[in-house]
């Protein structure tokens, strides 16, 4: 089961509900948005609220037929492994080929308080192992394994499906395991040009070392994309709560990796209004609140690394991230109607050859 490149712009990719959303029947009409503005997938992050994966991938699916679809990111944990196995198996079939699962480690804070077990590379290993097991036809009998322990499972013996597994990844474990095992990676938010540069390397040399050619993983950024032609408040919301909210869950990676002053970082999290704040920036922050963090908090270089001003400045951005080595971007944090002004901008400067990429955003040819 395979789809063809049918999409204008298999290299740009969105966020279906971006964010804090209430309102999921919304993805409906982004999704087809998105397809018919020809970008290449729709990727899908899981909240436990109103956001499951399965079945965000699922209107997706029924909906659009051509856009690619990836889950980025759900855990392993969350799911028995053969309840994992069957979504994206059900996934890719009505999708028609088009959908990847997209895996991440989490939060461990979230975990702890969920009752569930921390994610290891090992674990995701193992998983991963086990899916490709069942979508192949196999059984898995009698395993225990860091994943867990399970005396038998099968979905169904005739299966041959060609499931990508897309592994979301900021630090250096995870970016080498996803050399190693995945097919796709999608990167962080708020990377600095230097840090998506390394952790493109980082992937290329352990697909290498794992006996892999280090261009069959496809690489996506995740750029923050905001034009000056989204309302200020909201512009707000979509940078400074945006950036603020990761910080708050786990300022310390994101900071080593972008190679940021923790000093800075203990500053913003010992600001009065940080220090127990209740709730995330970017879903309950108010424009006072955001404009002090701006002004007087946060380093305006870490805000620089997001895509904002004009529509043609935004595209020179996807332009300079596809310069970092990446295979794709993904723009995020924007609607595909505040992607629309940016895509003639786009088609005017787009580099030749990225038509060959699949719409799948998992697969790279």
């Amino acid at each position: 089961m395979s789809t063809a490149t049918t999409q204008e712009f298999p290299e740009l990719g969105c966020y279906g509900l971006a964010g804090h959303a209430t309102t999921p029947r919304d993805l409906v009409a982004e999704a087809r948005r998105a397809e018919e503005l020809g970008l290449g997938a729709v990727f899908l992050s899981e909240r436990f609220n109103a956001k499951d994966a399965g079945v965000m991938a699922g209107v997706v699916a029924g909906v659009t037929d051509r856009i690619g679809i990836a889950t980025a990111a759900t855990n392993h944990n969350t799911r028995h492994p053969l309840v994992t196995a069957t979504m994206a198996a059900t996934a890719h079939r009505v999708s028609q080929g088009r959908y990847a699962l997209g895996l991440g480690r989490g939060f461990d804070f979230l975990f702890d308080i969920m009752g569930l077990p921390r994610v290891t590379s090992a674990q995701i290993e193992d998983a991963v192992g086990i899916y490709r097991t069942l979508w192949g036809g196999g059984a898995v009998a009698g395993h225990d394994g860091p994943a867990g322990t399970f005396p038998y499972l099968v979905q169904d013996p005739s299966y041959d499906e060609a499931i990508p597994v897309v592994l979301v990844a900021i630090g250096e474990r995870t970016l080498r395991l996803a050399g190693r095992i995945a097919d796709g990676v999608v990167l962080h938010t708020c990377l600095t040009d230097e840090a998506t540069r390394k952790s493109v390397s980082i992937v290329r040399e352990a697909a290498a070392d794992a006996g892999r050619d280090p261009a069959s993983v496809r690489i996506w950024s995740v750029m923050g994309t905001v034009t000056d032609l989204v309302p200020e408040e909201l512009r707000l919301r979509k940078t400074v709560g945006r950036l603020a909210t990761y910080l708050q869950g786990y300022g310390p990676v994101l900071a080593r990796a972008n190679g940021w002053d923790l000093d800075d970082l203990e500053r913003f999290r010992a600001d009065e209004l940080v220090a127990g704040y209740q709730g995330g920036f970017d879903s309950v922050g108010t424009s006072e609140e955001l404009i002090h963090l701006r002004d007087d908090v946060l380093p305006a270089s870490w805000l620089a690394t997001m895509a904002t001003g004009s529509p043609a400045q935004c595209a020179a951005r996807i332009a300079g991230q596809l310069d970092t080595g990446v295979d794709s971007v993904v723009l995020h944090g924007a609607t595909p109607d505040e992607i629309a002004p940016i895509l003639p901008e786009w088609r005017a400067i787009r580099p030749a050859g990225l038509d060959r990429l699949p719409v799948n955003p998992g697969r790279i040819r």
